[in-house]
């Protein structure tokens, strides 16, 4: 089996087209995360509070985020997408955050194939209070373990392509001999 961080292709044409490796399923209260050394997904812990997750949750392989872990993304969907399950996804934008201190962005994205996301351009496409749902996810599911976490708003497209190139770059320079 494939090392899911590091034996996985960051997508056929990224940052436009990228693979998301799904960690959470959507809908779900239990935190799956990848094993770094392993490259396998792990049970980290069941969420306290009384909320589940709004989207399917994972990151994009051979990439490398601020926090030292591959850039994570919310693949957003009607279908609730299996642990482990690579995504072909487009962004759409990020969500800026803050947790327990350290920058911790969440790109948005639709899957590429999803006819009911093919008019979501932007993050600020998606319909009804989807943002405010998100935002308020990420806002709270931390509250009863007592962990800060700051939510910095969402912003552009451009951004989160800017964040994946940038995930892609220092992904190569740590890891892929050049």
């Amino acid at each position: 089996m494939a090392h899911l961080w590091h034996g996985i292709q960051t997508g056929v044409n990224p940052p436009e087209d990228i693979n998301v490796l799904i960690e959470i399923p959507s809908g779900s209260k239990c935190k799956y995360e990848l094993d770094k050394i392993a490259g396998i997904i792990r049970v980290d812990r069941i969420i306290a509070s009384a909320v589940y997750y709004p989207g399917n949750y994972g990151f994009i392989p051979q990439t490398l985020a601020e926090d030292g872990d591959p850039l994570d993304a919310l693949v957003l969907s009607q279908i609730s997408f299996h642990p482990g399950v690579v995504v072909r996804s487009r962004p759409i934008g990020v969500m800026r955050m803050t947790d327990a201190g350290e920058p911790d962005d969440k790109i948005l994205c639709v899957p590429l194939r999803d006819p009911h996301y093919s008019q979501i351009k932007t993050a600020h496409d998606l319909p009804g209070n989807m943002l405010d749902e998100i935002q308020e996810f990420f806002r709270v599911y931390k509250n009863l373990e007592e962990k800060e976490v700051i939510i910095r708003g969402f912003e552009s497209l451009e951004l989160a392509v800017k964040l994946i190139k940038e995930s892609i770059s220092a992904y190569k320079k740590k890891y892929i001999a050049v």
